[in-house]
């Protein structure tokens, strides 16, 4: 991560000499499909996941434009992320729920790549660092009596019974495994921090003389486990009935946002370009 600031802040430098700096500010919102990657939970056939989304309702943004192909962009989202897991039984029955429901500060840092154009809408990458810091979260496992296969090598949950077709008679449950807040049993908490790498892709479209309109596909995904040590400890260690494997956070959704462009739009930029050289050559 401290390659990729580095890197960043050499090219904003060098940027800043050969072109003139245009400072923009934003909102955004986004609707995501987030997932909780747990390649141990795949492998379970007690839990099938599902799809899910989530709302990451409001964003602010701070962007400098280094020209008119790259720039720099630093950003502050509120987001939900999380994952609904169906529970089901050795007939392959629905019989409850494992419920991933967490929010995060996101603070993304953003390398910003654009067309060159001078057109209304102009396409856009961007790639960078992001620190997501929890809010809230819980980690509700709900089901119902029922008989279930357990994986080899998983201890099975307190209560329950081997049968002799190999599966077992599971006394009902509801609990929360994790929570940032100590509430019920909750004595375990995800990490409070998260390193991510976020990207984007999409078009910035000037509608007036100041804003412009961003519509991005976006995603984030998390490079560190979202459990906290206590937890994965319990696990490693056979104390909780799963496979353990690196949790992970990911996102991909639509982000839309409004910018105000201090000093007016590329667009707009262009035009009066256009119209002081008209008025040049016609003055001599």
């Amino acid at each position: 991560m401290k390659k990729i600031l580095l890197a960043l802040i050499i090219l904003f430098c060098y940027s800043k000499s050969q072109a003139q700096v245009k400072i923009h500010l934003g909102a955004t919102t986004a609707m995501n499909s987030t997932f909780v990657l747990d390649k141990g939970l795949k492998e379970d056939p007690r839990y099938l996941s599902t799809a899910t989304y989530k709302w990451a309702p409001v964003g602010l943004s701070f962007g400098i434009d280094l020209g008119k192909r790259f720039g720099l962009q630093l950003e502050s989202i509120k987001a939900a992320q999380g994952q609904f897991y169906e529970v089901r039984d050795a007939l392959d029955k629905v019989v409850g729920s494992r419920n991933f429901d967490m929010t995060y500060l996101q603070f993304p840092l953003m390398l910003k790549m654009m067309g060159g154009s001078d057109k209304a809408a102009r396409m856009n990458f961007q790639i960078g660092p992001q620190l997501s810091i929890i809010q809230t979260g819980t980690e509700i496992l709900k089901y119902a009596q029922s008989f279930q296969k357990i994986p080899d090598g998983v201890p099975p949950p307190v209560g329950a019974v081997l049968q002799a077709d190999g599966t077992y008679d599971v006394p009902a449950v509801d609990e929360i495994i994790s929570g940032t807040d100590d509430i019920q049993d909750a004595v375990y908490k995800f990490k409070e921090t998260e390193i991510q790498l976020a990207a984007a892709i999409g078009l910035d479209i000037d509608i007036m003389r100041n804003f412009y309109l961003s519509t991005n596909i976006r995603a984030n995904y998390s490079f560190t486990d979202m459990r906290g040590q206590d937890l994965i400890d319990l696990v490693q260690n056979g104390n909780v009935s799963e496979i353990f494997n690196q949790r992970a956070n990911l996102a991909v959704g639509m982000q839309l946002g409004l910018h105000w462009m201090i000093g007016g739009t590329r667009r707009a930029n262009a035009k009066d370009k256009k119209l002081r050289d008209a008025m040049k050559s016609d003055s001599e």
